[in-house]
């Protein structure tokens, strides 16, 4: 097959073709601190109460005023507050923008909502077991942005199963019949990968590879974006362009081709 993609795209697409994953520096520095303004703006208007967290320390110690059973309720006003900031979307997708270029390519839809993932020290509330984003309908051709508010890492951070390792994957599946996810888990923890991803980088990574998270076991809080990027003119599946995705980065003559009508003949 012939390939004009540059050399250093290629290397870019080898890295993510193999570990299923890629951890860069968010290419806009200043985007992720806008973000993060926002965040702080949403949290102090969704906690009622006078805390004494400083700015640099809201994200990491928010358990310190956030109980377990009050953090799916933060979680989500943070979320709507969030959403409803019409540039968050934009300043997200700059913070990738180049790494999507290369992996997924420069006309794209973006997912319409930003979502936030918040793991306090020792809750098991708020786990994602293992699974894959495709057994549950989402399309193969998307990737996902994840971009953490803090240093993530150890079990603060999130796993993912590495392509090399899919095979043992389906073979647990066909010998697992009514097992629970936990017990899925538990046969491939040896092989599953731990992501460390500071503060200032974004991971991409493949959502067909099986992921997830545990307890978190450190003594500071998790907090985490997550986001959907596609090719415009690639499969759908559960979740449709309009209703779930929108185009972002749409060219020209796709635009004119979207609007064409041949010219009709008597």
């Amino acid at each position: 097959m012939v390939n004009f993609i540059a050399k250093i795209d290629k290397k870019i697409s080898s890295e993510f073709e193999k570990t299923g994953y890629i951890i860069k520096p968010s290419v806009n520095l200043k985007s992720l601190e806008k973000i993060r303004s926002i965040f702080i703006k949403s949290i102090k208007r969704s906690i009622k109460i006078n805390y004494k967290l400083k700015d640099s320390e809201i994200f990491n110690s928010i358990h310190k005023v956030i109980k377990p059973k009050e953090l799916n309720n933060f979680r989500l006003k943070i979320i709507e507050d969030i959403n409803r900031n019409k540039k968050i979307r934009k300043l997200y997708f700059d913070l990738a923008k180049p790494y999507l270029e290369v992996l997924v390519g420069n006309e794209l839809a973006m997912q319409l909502r930003i979502n936030l993932s918040i793991q306090l020290p020792g809750d098991s509330s708020s786990l994602l077991p293992v699974h894959s984003d495709v057994w549950s309908g989402d399309s193969p051709f998307e990737i996902v942005v994840w971009v953490p508010l803090v240093d993530c890492y150890a079990t603060k951070t999130m796993y993912i199963l590495p392509p090399n390792k899919i095979k043992k994957m389906n073979k647990v599946f066909l010998k697992s019949g009514k097992k629970s996810s936990d017990a899925i888990f538990n046969s491939i923890k040896q092989h599953v990968k731990w992501l460390n991803v500071k503060y200032g980088q974004i991971l991409l990574f493949n959502q067909t590879l099986p992921h997830g998270n545990i307890v978190n076991s450190e003594k500071e809080t998790r907090w985490s974006m997550n986001c959907r990027f596609k090719s415009v003119f690639t499969p759908y599946r559960d979740k449709k362009l309009g209703e779930f995705f929108e185009p972002i980065t749409l060219r020209k003559i796709s635009q004119l081709a979207i609007n064409y009508n041949l010219p009709k003949l008597k």
